[in-house]
This record gives C-alpha cells, structure tokens and sequence, in this order.
C-alpha cells in the first residue's frame, strides 16, 4: 500500500478506537495530498508535535515549554501519529491526539448597566472566588487570539490575583473588609469604590481531614497533551499537599464509569501515583453516571469534622446519561446538603463547557479553576492548595446600600452570574458563594456622585428624593456581609461603613492594590467590548497596572502585563482581517 494510503487508513481506525461519539463525530482532517510527500519517521515525529504551540510567544512566560493547543480551521483532527520504539525494537503507532475547535461553551450575559440610587439603592450578589476565566483568557492570549468576550468574567480577571488586605483576625468572623473610593481612570468625574474581603487563614497544623475523590474525565476527547497528561501532572503536585490523616479516591468515566482506587490514606503516594499514571484517554463521555459514582465514594468515607470533596478535571464534554444541565445541578445540589461539596479543574480548549463547569462548581459549593499550564497546576494545587480546598464561610452574600445623598447612580463591575434578589441576602435557604482559607475577593462598583455626570438621564414626572433624606451624609453608602461557617446552617453577619475616611482625591493617591486591580477590571471591560470604559485602552491600561505593579514574588501581576500587550497586537491583527 502507498506510504500515504496506509497513514490515511491508520489515522481512521485510531479515530474510531479513540472512542468518537455523537457530540464527537466531525470530518477529520485529512491530509493535504500535495503537502503529504514521503518523509522519515523523525519527521513524523516532529508532525505529532506541529500541533502544540508554546505560550513562550508571549514574553515573560515562566512556563514558557508548556503546550496548548494550537488553532485548526476543522470541528477536530487528529495529529498524525508518531512512532516509538515497540518491545522488540519495531516502531509502533502513538494514538493521534484528539483536537477541537469552535465548541467552548460559555454562559452569555450582559454587562451589569448603571442604577438610579433613589430607584434602586441596594445591589446584592454572591461572593465569587472562580478564577477560570483568567486562565481561559490567557490561553487564548499565549496563541495571539482574542478570547470571546462571553468568556470573560470580570471578577474572575480581578480575583485571580491575591492582594495585601489586613487579616482576619478570629475563625469565627473570619473576614476583614476593606474599602477604598478613589476617582474612576476611564470616566471624569465619577469614582470606582473598591471593597476588598480577605478571609480567615487557616494553619496547616490545625486544619480539617480531607476526604477527596478524585473524579478524572479519561474520554477520547482528553487525548490532547493540554488535557489528561496536565491533568495527571496537577493531580500529583496535589497530592504532596496532603498528609496520612487525608484520603483519595479515584473514579473515571469514559464510555462508563468505573471505581479506579478505593479510599487510600494519602500517605500512600506510590499506589496512588501508580493509578494516575496508568490513565488513559479513549470512548465517549458518561460523565454524570462518574459524577454519581464519586459522590458514592465520598460519602462512603464521610467525615463529619472534615472537608468532604469531589474534585472533577474534565473538558467538560458530558454526552452519556444525564446531559441536561438543570438535572445534573439538581443532583448536585442534594448531594451538596448531605455535606459533600464539588470543585472543577477545567483542562483544554476547544471543546471546553465552560457553562456547564460553573454551573456545578456554584452548585456544589466549590470553586471552578481552568488549568492551561504546568504553571497554573502549581497556583491553583500547591500555592494555594489550603483555600482552594479548605472552606472558611459558605453562602457567602455581599449587599451594598448606597446613599442617595451622596451617590445618583451606580454600576457593579462583573459578578453577572452571581446577581441575587434584595430579599435573598437575609434568606438563608438561598445558595451563595464559598471562601476558601486566607481567600481574598474584590468588588468593584463605579458610581456618580451626586452632581457628577450621569449615564442615565433624569425623568419628567419622576419624583424627587426628599431633601431630609434619613441616610447619614457623611456616608456614600454601607456594606453589609452575610455568611455561614462551613459546619453551621445559620448565617452571621459583618458591616462596614463607606465613609469619607475611605476617599482618595486622585487615582496615584489610592492603595497600589486598588489601582491594580482597577487596571484589571479595565482589562477584562475592553474584553468585552468596552461599552463602559470610555477611552480605556490598552495602553492606559499597560500604564495603570505597570505602575501599580509591586511586590511581585510570584510574577502573577508581571504575567498580565505581558497579556494586556498580546491582546493590543491580537486587537491589531483582528482589525485587519
């Protein structure tokens, strides 16, 4: 058979062992004729490897030999096959790795809009902690591609980073507020209101047993180098963070779901090293029948002291069993209430459900993390392994009361996901966010003040505020922080004052942190389309955050600036096309 038949002829059968489903079967590749000349086997090597890129395009990188997956104009490929040295010495077949494009699911939304103060004075949300959506943005970035701007959310953009907020100083009022008013970069004459939360954090030496299950998507559609092999990389690197009083369970699911390690104490990291490293990825995607296997597990080894946790690394790609999002939120949901909660690790692009991983993670009481880098692995499971797994406060709700006399208008930067009622912030059978140990989370409003320049103009037969007003005048609005520690069905609450203590005449006035974060929420804005940000652009933005920079041990913050100069030669190339 000619040399370019047989590789035609392979390349099919390996596609059907890898398992394509309904959701799966697209037109393959197939390979350009004229371009498929003869070649040696090292350069069919070197072909297995022309789909992975580097995010070394994008300067400053530390994991600069850390692949994603590169850009492709069909639904999926497969990469040719390279070959590898058999047992007696033959070359055998490497399974194609599996490539997606277009299929990212993302939850739509719209841009919150200013209020009217006398309209509407109360803005109410769940605290957020998800930081998915930086990672998904920088992996689009590190291939010179502007992400969707349905994948930017832009309190998962500012939360990424930590900031220097005072402590909390007790377990059981385990946060601290900070709040700093400072004028608006992008719009003369208003302000951005900065309210910083840091939690309670919790010494290793004293925190709870860990209960884990680890639930790993090993379909045909996590046979890409960016999906299971990074997958078995953070798994191991999560694992050094736990000790002998902790345990881990594994369950799989492909074509079906299958107990791969019964409960095993952590300090038995050979065996378990062994289960993870002899994954491998191929058939379609039962994920709700594993979903239901590891919370079996799970509660099959409950600790009512504990952290009891399902940890999910998937694409996200469901398409066995139930498939429907509401079910499997549902489900989620009562498992949630016998004490058993739900963290996702997001791995690849292209097909990732990005919709359907946030909605478990907020229905679970667990964070969603998106992990594109051996890097990202190391933040999320090592430097930060105590807040991502250790809850602190549960049914986390902010509500923010402004002034009428201080304030006309408002608007909630982000957090369109997690917007609640007025009166589900004193309900305490209404789901809201969790806090990890040490966890800090930002909000950022823009306001109007009073005689500033209004978004929205005034009505003809509106009526008019009461000149007496009841509000303190010396107060631009109050916070107010509901919240539950993690054992207890009742919730407690915290306030804070927004007074003029808390202003700052100029923007190079205000803590570096804010300014930072500021240039943060800018960023992710212009994702978006910008309709708030004035004359932001990118350059400004490069401005804010170079000089807000500060101590930077870990390189997060040097890191983005970097991106926001990928995304202004990105946003030139797209202008042009």
């Amino acid at each position: 058979m000619p040399r370019l038949s047989q590789a035609l002829a392979t390349g099919f059968m390996l596609a059907l062992v890898a398992g394509c489903t309904d959701s799966d079967r697209h037109v393959a590749a197939i390979p350009d004729p004229a371009a498929a000349a003869p070649a040696p086997e090292a350069k069919a090597a070197q072909e297995a490897q022309d789909i992975v890129v580097t995010s070394s395009r994008v300067a400053g990188r530390r994991d600069s030999a850390t692949p994603v997956t590169a850009q492709a104009s069909t639904a999926f490929a497969f990469a040719p096959a390279a070959r590898t040295r058999g047992p007696v010495g033959r070359s055998e077949p490497v399974p194609p790795y599996y490539r997606d494009i277009g299929r990212d699911k993302f939850t739509a939304t719209q841009q919150n809009a200013f209020k009217i103060v006398r309209e509407e004075p109360v803005s109410t949300f769940s605290l957020d902690v998800d930081t998915a959506s930086y990672s998904f943005v920088r992996a689009s970035l590190n291939q010179n591609v502007l992400p969707q701007p349905v994948a930017v959310r832009t309190e998962e953009m500012v939360n990424y980073f930590p900031y220097d907020y005072a402590p909390a100083r007790t377990a059981d009022q385990p946060f601290s507020t900070n709040v700093a008013v400072f004028p608006s970069p992008w719009s003369p004459g208003r302000k951005l209101v900065r309210i910083g939360v840091k939690g309670y954090e919790i010494q290793r030496a004293s925190r709870p047993r860990a209960n884990l299950v680890f639930l790993i998507d090993t379909s045909g559609s996590m046979n890409a180098p960016n999906k299971l092999p990074l997958v078995k990389q953070s798994l191991a690197m999560l694992l050094d963070q736990l000790d002998g009083k902790d345990s881990v369970a594994i369950v799989t699911y492909a074509g079906s779901a299958g107990r791969a390690l019964e409960p095993t104490p952590a300090s038995n990291k050979a065996k378990i090293l062994a289960v993870i490293d002899g994954l491998g990825a191929g058939g379609s995607t039962a994920g709700a029948e594993g979903i239901r296997q590891a919370y079996a597990l799970a509660e099959q080894n409950l600790d009512p002291k504990g952290v009891n946790r399902v940890i999910l690394a998937t694409d996200g790609d469901f398409n066995v069993g139930i498939t429907n999002d509401n079910e499997l939120k549902g489900y989620v949901e009562r498992e949630r209430g016998k004490g058993v909660f739900l963290s996702v690790l997001g791995f690849g692009m292209g097909n990732y459900n990005d919709a359907l991983m946030q909605t478990l993670a907020q229905n679970g009481n667990g964070a969603a993390a998106y992990i594109d880098t051996i890097g990202e692995a190391r933040k999320t499971l090592v430097d930060e392994a105590t807040s991502t797994l250790f809850p602190i406060a549960k049914d986390v709700k902010i509500q923010v009361e402004f002034n009428p006399r201080a304030v006309s208008e408002y608007r909630l930067i982000g957090y369109e996901t997690r917007m609640l009622n007025r009166d589900d912030f004193d309900n305490d059978k209404v789901d809201a966010g969790d806090v990890g140990s040490g966890q800090t989370v930002t909000a950022i409003y823009e306001v109007t003040p009073v005689g500033g320049p209004r978004a929205i103009g005034d009505l003809r037969y509106a009526e008019q505020a009461p000149a007496a007003a009841s509000a303190r005048s010396d107060e631009l609005g109050f916070v107010k922080i509901r919240y539950k520690l993690p054992k207890s069905d009742t919730s407690r609450l915290l306030t804070t004052p927004i007074d003029r203590g808390a202003t700052f005449a100029r923007f190079e006035d205000a803590p570096r942190d804010a300014r930072f974060a500021a240039a943060v929420a800018g960023f992710a804005e212009l994702l978006r389309g910008g309709r708030y940000n004035g004359q932001l652009g990118f350059d400004e933005v490069l401005g804010m955050a170079s000089a807000a920079r500060g101590e930077d041990g870990f390189g997060y913050r040097s890191e983005f600036i970097q991106l926001v100069r990928a995304a202004k030669t990105a946003h030139a190339m797209a202008a042009l096309q």
